[in-house]
């Protein structure tokens, strides 16, 4: 056990680290240096995002461009390692454009938190009791609540929730939350521990709750936003959808709605399908400086509202035309948190116009909406393989440390074969033996 390690410099906490656990490894030491070393200046930004930081960890930043989202181009920021994700949402983006683009709409921007606590006496009298301070709650937070009212947002609505079937003597105060273009999370929690704090102090000093208790067990917002929504569509004539890989555009229809209803009843693909959603929105979301945990974490429990997990996207064919969209509720923001502090992600939102909050809620169901396409096109047409691991041939070239030559002969090699390590690593073998 190693005490007071938060204290340590950084330089002494990576020879803590490397004496302990990399005895004799001179290159892990350089390794952590050179990331931290070779931009100091974004090392002590980072420094103060997260603890006991060490060094950097990069990860690629690419644009996938040719994105036509309400009759408006945009070149998108997509921050992600998997091989093809990027080259998906290009590929998408040019289909697209040529089609009439994205069409999106807000359904809703409300975020909720909850007061979780325990009481123990009569029910109808905690619900008089709450009507008569509900006021008082509200004015509390009267502070924390003046400068986002000043940006159109604040508490919309506060009411208790009985849920003493699920939990004995179990109720959670219940708020709704506008945001404005913040993502919002420390405005909603504050709200909520004032709050507590308010409801017990009015809870004590009423008489008629002197043989009750009142346990307030946490006050934290959600994360889960139903009523924090994007919706995301194309649309065109069945007859428009045919291009190099589809020969046959009704075929390709019949079967891109068999492939959604399977995402719809067969949760094993459900969640490879919604995965692969996921990989167009994490990677909107992270290089905009967004929670993509908090994103994941609603869309997936989002996808089993009705009970069961199920595809984010839908298709709808209706005579000669083919209706494809996502509904997607997502929580994020334009201002606060990483949004100015990081260059790169100041950027990214500079790279999108510097949208609202709304905006990029759009974009972000756009980059999903186009991921899933293009991996569902991939998947009923050519194959997932052929597109990805060419992708990836790239990555297994690296670490069969290929020089510039073997490089390009290879890439010619595979220009029209299917790409595995085992037949790179053959036919490289046969080029170095010339």
């Amino acid at each position: 056990m190693k005490s007071g390690f938060s204290k340590l410099t950084k330089k002494e906490k990576i020879n803590w680290v490397v004496d302990k656990l990399f005895v004799d490894d001179v290159e892990s030491k350089k390794l952590l240096e050179q990331y931290h070393l070779s931009n100091s200046d974004l090392q002590k930004i980072h420094d103060d995002f997260s603890e006991n930081t060490l060094s950097n960890f990069l990860l690629p930043l690419g644009v996938a461009p040719n994105f036509l989202i309400d009759g408006k181009d945009f070149i998108l920021p997509m921050v992600v390692e998997e091989s093809s994700v990027v080259a998906a949402a290009c590929n998408s983006a040019k289909f697209w454009y040529k089609r009439g683009g994205f069409k999106t709409r807000i359904i809703g921007t409300k975020k909720t938190g909850q007061v979780h606590f325990l009481f123990d006496g009569n029910k109808k009298e905690f619900f008089k009791f709450f009507d008569k301070i509900k006021e008082k709650l509200m004015f509390s937070c009267d502070d924390i609540t003046a400068n986002m009212k000043k940006r159109g947002g604040g508490i919309i609505s506060l009411s208790v929730l009985d849920k003493t079937k699920e939990i004995e003597n179990y109720y959670k105060l219940n708020a709704e939350f506008e945001t404005a273009d913040s993502m919002g999370a420390n405005f909603i929690n504050s709200c909520l521990e004032q709050f507590s704090k308010t409801l017990e102090i009015e809870f004590n000093s009423e008489p008629r709750f002197n043989d009750n208790n009142l346990e307030i067990i946490m006050s934290i917002l959600s994360n889960y936003t139903p009523n924090c929504k994007v919706i995301a569509e194309v649309e065109c004539e069945i007859n428009d959808l045919s291009d190099k890989d589809i020969a046959d555009s009704n075929l390709f229809a019949k079967k891109f709605k068999t492939a959604i209803k399977i995402a719809e009843k067969d949760t094993s693909r459900a969640v490879t399908h919604n995965k692969g959603i996921m990989n167009g929105v994490d990677s909107v979301v992270i290089a905009t400086g967004n929670d993509f945990r908090a994103v994941e974490a609603c869309a997936h429990s989002y996808a089993s509202k009705d009970g069961q997990y199920k595809s984010l996207t839908h298709v709808e064919i209706n005579k000669n035309k083919f209706k494809y969209w996502i509904e997607l509720p997502i929580s994020i923001g334009t201002v606060g948190g990483l949004t100015k502090l990081h260059p790169l992600v100041n950027w990214s939102l500079k790279l999108l116009g510097n949208p609202n909050a709304k905006d990029l809620m759009k974009i972000i169901a756009v980059s999903g909406l186009a991921q899933n396409f293009a991996a569902i096109k991939s998947l009923i047409t050519t194959g997932i393989q052929k597109g990805h691991m060419k992708m990836h041939l790239s990555n297994i070239l690296n670490m069969l440390d290929t020089d510039d030559d073997e490089r390009l002969k290879l890439i010619k090699f595979f220009d029209d074969k299917v790409v595995s390590h085992s037949l790179v690593k053959n036919k490289l073998k046969e080029i170095r033996n010339g």
